[in-house]
């Protein structure tokens, strides 16, 4: 048995009662009762449990769009059921008593059963529209509410799921683990301050678990997890009530004065590792907003709005499926409306984050502007949706391999090191829903993988073992030219080395591949790289690829001990075969020595003559790029220790004054701001001969 509150009755006079029997069968009841009279009963509908060993409801909730019913099972699935009110209309209203009268009489229960069994045979037994099959595990659901038109589901199973409707179809947008331990999840509860409170039992104790602040509010040694319980609270005290080896148990307290006050709530637990600025937003009330996503060693992702105005970084949602650490992050933004960058309908775009135990994770991200959120609120002032996408580890895909006893296992530990989003292109050939991401890897590979987002499939497709060393950097771009276009991938290495790679044809035989075989595959090989070049004498941390106008390549790269390298590149595509009619020829490079004291983590082209290189002596460093020389034209001294990446933008401001910023990530994260000079004047003095 358990009561369902439902839209269009009175809580105060009526509610709905979930009764499941014999064979699957769950019954609805709507009770009302007055004061002074007995309950009165009536059939409203029939709904059909799927099969399963332990075939009965756990909880319910009635959808306020439409009239829809989701109730979950001990099965741990979650079922969709259509309502509607005008079907119990069929069945005639059953009074447990004669008349109006304070007392029952001694053959209601009959009564209500006959009239119940006679009204069985006139409703139908309705089947359900949605099932998503052990959703929650085989522990079961323990509780289904809604909150702003989602979803949200809990479970034994230590995580809650947030999920929506679509086409009259439950769909998982994705899943939260509050805490390390809480296996237990019972309830969820909604602040009107909008903290999300998590109800359940960790180990002996009843905990509620703040998502905001990630701590526990309150701690109760009750003995494990009750089946009977109740908990309220007030800002005076708080009551939690179980039921115990058949003792009603009463636990109570006053509410505590909060001795400690936050000055500057953290992003992160441990270190930012990567950052990815998402767009910028137009929020009435505030400025301009820059949206970010950060990763970090506390194995979580953040989506972040940051504000130069207010100088203050608000998160907006938080992604914590990865197992270890998020090492890198990519973003691939979407096509029509709400296209990456400022406009009324927000952003949307594709974030990959990968890092520890060779793990990938894909969400769809929407951020907007909501119009009913108070103007003060910086918080409340953008709505950020998180879509699940797909996942990917390489431990599970060796395990579905064919004939695996005859391979060597891949290394547990692989970490991911980098991600690039290969850029979609026009050509006939290459025209596919699929989109198509490339990683570094710690295992000396560099590994390409294709995402069928309408299936929620991510896939590796090829893969290379050239460089048989850590693989620290890739960055993927796009040629265009006379011979056509050209997918081309630069990856580096930690002996310095930097390959050119034509990846169009691996691409092209991977999308025939994946077409024919509907979404799976063996994965090909990606060939022999086009070009090696040895740029640095140890590891490369930072990779940037810039297209010159003139149609060749600008690649700059910066090291662990110290240095900047550049290179321009040309292309030439011939019109015979189409990988081996590839070409990269190196017209110059320019190498800087000691350009800092210690590991570059940061490089950007700006512009054919300008860089931007940050590195771990907490400088950052403005080059001007010329003929045979890099020239430094200012440093900037920034506040984050030991930096991981940067990211940088430009932005044409009001006046038509392009102005760069850039945001740095480490023990902490900066953003900054810079003019572009008109005409870079160098801070050395040139050499005599130049």
């Amino acid at each position: 048995l358990s009561w369902a509150p439902r839209p269009g009755l009175s809580p105060a006079t009526a509610a709905t009662l979930l009764a499941s029997g014999p064979e699957g069968e769950m019954l609805c009841l709507d009770v009302a009762h007055r004061p002074g009279q007995a309950p009165c009963v009536r059939l409203t509908g029939r709904y059909l449990l799927p099969p399963c060993k332990q075939r009965w409801h756990t909880c319910a909730v009635f959808l306020p769009q439409g009239e829809l019913l989701v109730c979950g099972d001990r099965r741990g699935s979650l079922l969709l059921f259509p309502f509607s009110s005008s079907s119990g209309q069929a069945a005639e209203s059953t009074s447990i008593a004669n008349g109006v009268s304070d007392s029952v009489s001694e053959d209601s229960s009959s009564e209500l059963e006959s009239s119940c069994l006679s009204h069985k045979r006139i409703l139908p037994l309705v089947s359900p529209l949605s099932v998503l099959f052990g959703l929650h595990g085989k522990t079961g659901v323990t509780s289904v509410t809604c909150h702003k038109g989602c979803i949200y589901s809990t479970g034994r199973d230590g995580v809650y799921r947030q999920l929506h409707l679509r086409d009259q179809q439950l769909e998982v947008l994705r899943k939260h683990r509050p805490c390390k331990g809480l296996q237990w999840i019972e309830e969820l509860r909604f602040t009107p301050d909008g903290d999300l409170l998590v109800l359940g039992f960790h180990a002996d104790n009843f905990v509620v678990w703040s998502s905001r602040t990630s701590e526990n509010l309150h701690c109760i040694p009750c003995g494990g997890g009750h089946r009977s319980w109740s908990y309220c609270s007030s800002p005076s005290a708080e009551v939690f009530a179980f039921i115990k080896s058949g003792d009603v148990m009463l636990h109570c307290c006053e509410a505590e004065p909060c001795e400690q006050q936050v000055l500057l709530a953290s992003l992160h637990g441990r270190q930012i590792t990567c950052v990815r600025r998402l767009g910028a937003m137009e929020v009435p009330g505030h400025a301009a907003l820059n949206v970010l996503v950060s990763g970090s060693e506390d194995t979580t992702a953040c989506v972040l709005a940051l504000s130069a105005h207010s100088r203050a970084a608000v998160p907006l949602a938080r992604l914590s499926d990865h197992i270890s650490s998020v090492r890198t992050l990519a973003l691939a933004s979407s096509t029509g409306p709400g296209d990456e960058g400022c406009g009324d309908e927000g952003l949307s775009a594709l974030l990959f984050s990968a890092g520890g135990r060779a793990q990938i994770e894909c969400y769809r991200l929407l951020c907007a502007g909501d119009p009913e959120s108070a103007v003060e609120s910086l918080e409340s002032a953008v709505a950020c949706q998180v879509i699940h996408v797909a996942s990917h580890r390489l431990d599970e895909h060796w395990e579905r391999k064919k004939n695996r006893h005859k391979l060597v296992k891949m290394d547990p530990e692989t970490r991911y090191m980098s991600l690039s989003v290969v850029p979609g292109t026009s050509t006939k050939q290459l025209l596919t829903p699929w989109k198509f991401l490339a990683a570094a890897c710690s295992d000396g590979s560099v590994r390409v993988f294709g995402l069928l987002e309408a299936a929620r499939n991510l896939v590796l497709v090829a893969e290379s073992f050239h460089h048989q060393r850590c693989v620290l950097k890739v960055e993927a771009f796009l040629h265009t030219g006379t011979g056509g276009e050209r997918l081309l991938l630069c990856s580096a290495a930690t002996d310095g080395s930097i390959a050119f790679w034509d990846i169009t044809g691996p691409i092209t035989d991977a999308t025939d591949t994946l077409h024919r075989a509907e979404g799976d595959m063996q994965p090909l090989a990606l060939g022999a790289p086009l070009l090696t070049i040895m740029a640095h004498s140890c590891g490369v941390n930072s990779l940037h690829v810039s297209k010159v106008p003139e149609g060749q390549y600008l690649v700059a790269s910066g090291s662990d001990d110290g240095s900047i390298h550049v290179c321009l590149l040309e292309v030439a595509v011939g019109r015979g075969e189409a990988t081996a009619g590839t070409c990269l020829q190196v017209l110059e490079r320019v190498s800087r020595p000691c350009a800092h004291a210690a590991h570059v983590t940061g490089i950007r082209v700006l512009r054919p003559d300008l860089l931007l290189s940050a590195s771990v002596d907490q400088r950052l460093t403005l080059w001007c790029r010329s003929p045979g020389k890099l020239v430094p034209l200012s440093t900037t001294f920034f506040h984050v220790p030991d930096l991981a990446e940067m990211d940088c933008w430009e932005v044409v401001e009001a006046g038509g004054e392009l102005r760069y910023y850039c945001v740095l990530c480490g023990q902490g994260l900066e953003m900054l701001c810079s003019t572009a000079p008109s005409d870079p004047m160098p801070l050395e003095a040139p050499q005599q001969g130049d």
